[in-house]
């Protein structure tokens, strides 16, 4: 059983940090171009939205490390949560 359960912790799921959605008309879609910004509705300083298997289970922080980008989670649901996650 134990080596059942470590196998499955070593598993590697998909992470989504997810900057923000918006809807927009396909006309504006067609028409994106290199250099194109597209505006968001979050704030700069709002907290970022991290998903494991397109569910929810908390929110950060972007940071930087090194020459890369982070997040510092400030809220994490449940273990129970998480683990719900994997299986949806």
């Amino acid at each position: 059983m134990a080596t059942d359960l470590t196998r499955i912790l070593r598993l590697e799921v998909p992470l989504i940090v997810q900057i923000a959605e918006r809807k927009m008309p396909l006309s504006e879609v067609t028409a994106l171009t290199h250099g194109s910004i597209i505006e968001l509705p979050k704030q700069i300083e709002e907290e970022l939205d991290v998903l494991v298997n397109n569910t929810h289970i908390g929110t950060g922080r972007a940071v930087k490390v090194g020459e890369n980008f982070g997040v510092r989670m400030t809220t994490v649901g449940a273990i129970t949560e998480r683990v719900a996650a994997l299986g949806s």
